[in-house]
């Protein structure tokens, strides 16, 4: 069993992207590979593409049973758009399954343009983390797209900063997400921590301890922290010591 859905307003690529065949056939440029998937970027008319193609369900089980990854995926960034997140645009989508087993699947987004992802922007010290309104706006859209999120009792649970695009704009984007899930009662309390954990560990070294409890109280929108934030904040601040 197999099925491929190529959105109608790229009908005119329906040659190279209208099939699961044709996507696996496609050549372009390698950006990364792993035992499971890779990505590679190809043009057509001007306009950029990340295809990432699976042969792997996941690992463990996940290989035989469950939702397979390329399927949390794309699931989780139609939930993105549903839910008023900025994220790239789905051109195309779909799996291969034999015997009920899956057997490869792809994802393709269309590039969200003049974009740079904030991991890369903190390595290189981009000036603007040095202009306080830039930080604060996008503090703010972050903030915002965290909670509501959280509100849904969904985990990212990869929320680094080389997921996070901004554009001259300074618009915010959320890309990649095939590990995140909806949880409930305690687990979904551990995940929160940790997407907020994830988040503070490249801005504990690149913005001031004010910008960083500006975002929280953003995140929880309050203006003070009352007693359970604070216990909160010190498990974000602890989450990864001792793990790497």
């Amino acid at each position: 069993m197999s099925g491929w859905n190529l959105a109608p307003e790229y009908a005119e690529l329906s040659d190279e992207f209208g099939s699961l065949q044709a996507v696996f056939a496609l050549q372009g440029q390698r950006l990364t590979r792993d035992p499971l998937s890779e990505v590679i970027l190809v043009e057509f008319a001007g306009v950029r593409y990340y295809v990432k193609r699976y042969w792997g369900g996941g690992k463990g089980l996940r290989r035989f049973v469950g939702r397979p990854r390329v399927k949390a995926e794309w699931q989780n960034l139609k939930n993105f758009a549903k839910w008023g997140i900025p994220t790239a645009p789905i051109v195309a989508y779909g799996l291969e399954r034999r015997l009920g087993t899956f057997v490869r699947g792809a994802l393709i987004t269309r590039e969200l343009e003049n974009t740079l992802d904030m991991a890369h922007m903190a390595k290189h010290q981009d000036s603007r983390f040095g202009d306080p309104h830039w930080v604060a706006t996008i503090s703010a859209q972050l903030a915002r797209a965290t909670r509501i999120l959280h509100d849904h009792h969904f985990a990212h649970n990869d929320l680094k900063w080389r997921n996070l695009l901004v554009n001259e704009r300074a618009e915010l984007f959320l890309i990649d997400c095939p590990t995140g899930a909806f949880w409930w009662g305690p687990l979904l309390s551990y995940r929160v921590v940790k997407d907020l954990a994830c988040l503070d560990k490249v801005a504990s070294k690149v913005l001031s301890r004010c910008q960083r409890l500006r975002f929280y109280l953003q995140y929880c929108g309050r203006e003070r922290l009352g007693s359970t934030d604070k216990r909160r904040v010190r498990q974000i601040v602890k989450f990864f010591e001792g793990r790497e």
